[in-house]
């Protein structure tokens, strides 16, 4: 498999995972894959939803992190403008996807 992406614009899409899948699987169907493609990332949606952690050995960990709310500044006014609390998604790489990524250079 291979590790670039399929589309001009360096994206990956669920069709890319789908088709990537039945290469390395060649007795699914496309509707099996897509199942699949389609639990998995259900499955992290609805677990990151609920504040939870999405751990992917060699790969990395997706972390929801809340932000209070605070007061920012306009940049072009420099006019303070208030920044509501929020969750965010946070990604941190394992060692492997390092190493990987720096091997790489």
């Amino acid at each position: 498999m291979t590790t670039e992406a399929t589309t001009d614009d360096q994206n990956i899409t669920r069709q890319d995972i789908t088709k990537r899948l039945l290469d390395q699987l060649p007795g699914l169907t496309q509707k099996d894959a897509n199942a699949v493609v389609d639990s998995i990332i259900d499955t992290m949606r609805d677990t990151l939803a609920k504040g939870e952690e999405v751990k992917i050995s060699g790969f990395g960990k997706f972390v929801v992190k809340a932000k209070n709310a605070r007061v920012g500044r306009n940049p072009q006014t420099g006019e303070p403008v208030h920044i509501s609390a929020r969750r965010v998604l946070k990604f941190k790489p394992s060692d492997v996807l390092k190493s990987i990524l720096n091997d790489s250079i």
